[in-house]
């Protein structure tokens, strides 16, 4: 071969390289490009998503809080119990703190009220006594709300309250048949 064919064949290699160079270069950067694009989309996509589930990862911590302040487990209920296990607590915690316990009287409760039952219990101690009951009702673990609180002084026994309380047991199931509203 003569230093020109050697030449020309340098030539022409270096063409079809820079060629195929070329084309596969162009072919790879739009698959690269493709990549990209559907990289950035599904980025996009799990941005939105996080954006979505932010407010129910609000609400789980909220609901997280306040089962651990009341210490309520709403799927450890059992409904054909609640209202005398409820009553059992409350008395049991008016007892340990000193106060007597009077009659007990439990009346099935309004359906359209999204009550469960509603108890009147009667009881007659001193006023730190009443007191801890009122406050250690949050903690039993039962969806219970104080509906209403009288207190007489006891005139046979001084220093010693008497006490009328009105508490409502919730129906957990028809609060969540409601559904939640949208904000």
């Amino acid at each position: 071969m003569t230093a020109r064919d050697q030449r020309a064949i340098r030539l022409a290699a270096a063409a079809i390289s820079i060629y195929l160079l070329l084309f596969f270069g162009w072919r790879g950067w739009k698959q690269l490009e493709g990549k990209r694009s559907e990289y950035e989309q599904l980025l996009s996509n799990a941005q939105r998503l996080k954006r979505e589930l932010q407010p129910y990862e609000n609400r789980v911590l909220l609901t997280q809080k306040l089962k651990k302040m009341f210490r309520i487990d709403p799927q450890k209920l059992s409904r054909t119990t609640l209202v005398a296990e409820a009553s059992a607590a409350i008395q049991r915690v008016a007892g340990s703190g000193g106060m007597q316990v009077g009659p007990v009287r439990e009346t099935p409760a309004r359906a359209s009220a999204k009550e469960m039952a509603s108890m009147q219990l009667e009881g007659i101690g001193p006023v730190p006594a009443i007191m801890t009951l009122l406050h250690r009702l949050e903690t039993l673990g039962y969806p219970l709300i104080v509906d209403s609180v009288q207190f007489s002084p006891e005139a046979s026994k001084p220093g010693m309250i008497k006490v009328s309380l009105t508490i409502v047991i919730l129906d957990f199931d028809q609060w969540k048949a409601e559904g939640v509203p949208h904000a």
